[in-house]
């Protein structure tokens, strides 16, 4: 393996690992260094970047940049991969040598941006990946001649197979006593506009190295072929989609229902048995209502996580999603967004916070941004028991037009203003602040890569990263926040001879007499006040709060059917009730969403601003809906 020159290093060795999305840079990043890697984030942005050392090596640091197809970037996770390769990314050393990940089965697009990067003047060693499946497709390339036209060495790698790397890790050995014995590594420093990224010219030259080194070209298969006619149509492909997006709507909001309610009754358990072994007191109410709570509100969304990314993780490995992005692009493109804000935004009638997750497929930031501040106004499952409850208590249950339930068309008209104000916000965004980057002349710039089956290793490896990033960052703010709310509701304790509920006397008691002010306008009472508070930490939560503020005693289906619906009918009325529900509609998100904002974008000020223009838009439109309501109806 490595020579003990190497091991005697003081300054590490910098190997930069590039290459476009799907073309296996993350399995040949992972076999390289064990998949021991330091996650962190690049200085002043907030895209994610992976390093870690090279097996058998202490003083070569091997770091995974963004995916790109091109030097002249169209998004930001590629302006950090070409800043770092230009040396101009902030606390970041000019890369010693880089390490390029082709694509086998799409060797014009992936020699076009070789040519590229030998601009740079940096030592390069290149992976011809999917090696396997370009020869089951036909493809036979000389690698020795091939090198020899690039003037780099070339080897052929099977990055999700361990033997089929082995060839790699002794060129990277050869590759790094290269670099190490030069007096001064070879270094870039020349600015943008000494290197050619004319990319006709580059598939010109591409194509006339292809036609010395490739001996037999690959043919796709009939079976490509007629997926892409079909999965590309117009009309066939929108609707294969829909199918597919059914499926994994159907995933994440119902098949995850088995598990979540089995970890709810398991942290009710642990709660329950916590309730018998501790005497009544502060320790049992923190552990009960501030520690099982807390974690019991983070863990039950995993089931939801993860689906929604292994059907993502799928889609991604297969090559289908591009194409999907591909048919929606014309259709968002006119309110600001794309073809990959789609399945985050559908995602987002199951649960807010794998949704937000799932925007890390846009590659364009500020178009980021905006589907995650559109998000929240997608009704989540969360608030379908506060919308239940409400509508039962002041809509009759009664037929229109004979067939149509009144219930049933106000939840439905309470999702189409939900869809319809943030197609509309999403537009604003666009109208008055392009999301389009100063690159963006191709928004969607990618290749198609071929079909392929998912690769079940890779796929693990990669749901286990994201599940347990969730777990581990936004559960502990989580956490926090949730035994924070856990005070507030629970101290000061009722004085002796109370009548009113215990929250009137706490602190969250206490808020809610004086936010009251604020929201009378809008028609809501000091208890509804105190009932906002609580539902902070879910937004089932708020049924709760307001059958404890009420003196309900349980707030199971019979107590609800039986007293608090009644109680909301006689005395909130239609202006209140409707007011309520409008606020629900636009009300900023539960702590969970906001914890998974402030992970995803890693900035306060800009999770700050999601929510407070959510809650702005909340009130106005409550404040609109209550006086419209009031009108027609009476106070």
């Amino acid at each position: 393996m490595p020579s003990t020159q190497i091991q005697a290093v003081t300054s590490p060795i910098n190997l930069a690992l590039v290459g476009a999305p799907n073309c296996g840079k993350t399995a040949t990043f992972n076999v390289m260094t064990g998949s021991k890697a330091k996650v962190a984030n690049y200085s002043g942005v907030t895209v994610d970047k992976r390093t870690a050392t090279m097996l058998g090596y202490s003083a070569v640091n091997i770091v995974d940049l963004p995916g790109t197809y091109s030097l002249k970037t169209t998004s930001l996770d590629e302006e950090v991969t070409r800043k770092v390769l230009f040396g101009q990314m902030p606390g970041e050393p000019i890369p010693d040598g880089i390490i390029f990940v082709a694509d086998a089965t799409n060797l014009r697009m992936s020699l076009r941006m070789l040519l590229e990067l030998k601009s740079l003047g940096l030592p390069i060693m290149v992976a011809l990946n999917l090696s396997d499946v370009a020869e089951s497709r036909g493809l036979v390339v000389d690698e020795v001649i091939l090198s020899e036209e690039l003037g780099v060495p070339v080897v052929k790698t099977v990055a999700i197979k361990r033997q089929g790397c082995e060839q790699l890790l002794t060129l990277a050995n050869e590759f790094i006593d290269h670099i190490d014995n030069k007096a001064q590594p070879v270094r870039f420093f020349h600015g943008d506009n000494h290197v050619n990224t004319d990319a006709q010219a580059m598939y010109q030259k591409a194509d006339d190295i292809l036609s010395r080194a490739v001996i037999k070209s690959q043919r796709l298969p009939k079976w490509h072929e007629r997926i892409d006619y079909l999965a590309l149509h117009p009309v066939i492909g929108v609707i294969i989609l829909l199918v597919i997006l059914f499926i994994i709507f159907q995933a994440v909001y119902a098949w995850a229902e088995p598990l979540m309610l089995g970890i709810e009754w398991l942290v009710a358990s642990i709660g329950a048995l916590l309730v018998e072994w501790l005497p009544d007191g502060i320790l049992q109410s923190l552990l009960v209502n501030g520690v099982v709570a807390g974690v019991g509100s983070v863990v039950v969304f995993v089931p939801q996580i993860t689906l929604l990314f292994l059907f993502l993780l799928m889609l991604e490995d297969s090559g289908y999603l591009p194409r999907a992005a591909f048919l929606l692009d014309n259709l968002l493109a006119k309110v600001g967004l794309s073809g990959r804000s789609f399945i985050p935004l559908l995602s987002g009638f199951a649960c807010t916070v794998p949704a937000v997750m799932s925007t890390r497929t846009i590659p364009n930031h500020k178009e980021r941004f905006v589907a995650i501040a559109v998000l929240p106004m997608l009704t989540c499952s969360a608030r379908l028991p506060i919308y239940a409850l409400i509508i039962a208590a002041v809509i009759p249950n009664q037929t229109v037009l004979g067939i149509f339930n009144l219930q049933g068309v106000t939840l439905f008209i309470l999702y189409i203003a939900g869809i319809c104000s943030a197609a509309f916000v999403s537009w604003l965004f666009k109208r008055f602040h392009s999301t389009e980057s100063k690159a963006a002349a191709f928004p969607l710039l990618m290749e198609l890569p071929t079909y392929r089956l998912p690769n079940i290793k890779h796929i693990a490896s990669e749901l286990w990263d994201k599940v347990s990033a969730f777990l581990m960052r936004a559960g502990t703010v989580i956490f926090a926040l949730t035994v924070v709310l856990w005070v507030l509701v629970t101290f000061p304790a009722a004085p002796i001879g109370a009548t009113n509920p215990a929250i009137d006397y706490s602190f969250a008691g206490m808020l809610g007499h004086v936010i009251e002010p604020v929201f009378a306008p809008i028609g809501f009472t000091w208890q509804m006040c105190i009932a906002l508070i609580p539902g902070l930490a879910a937004r089932e939560v708020v049924i709760a709060a307001l059958g404890t503020v009420y003196a309900v005693g349980s707030v199971g289906d019979e107590a609800i059917n039986q007293t608090l619906i009644p109680i909301i009918h006689t005395q909130w009325g239609l202006a209140t009730a409707f007011s309520f529900l409008a606020f629900y509609v636009y009300a900023p998100m539960c702590l969970a969403t906001l914890a998974v904002i402030r992970r995803e974008t890693k900035s306060l000020k800009q999770t700050a601003a999601i929510a407070g223009y959510l809650f702005i838009l909340a009130y106005l439109m409550a404040w609109l809906t209550y006086r419209v309501t009031g009108q027609i109806f009476g106070f």
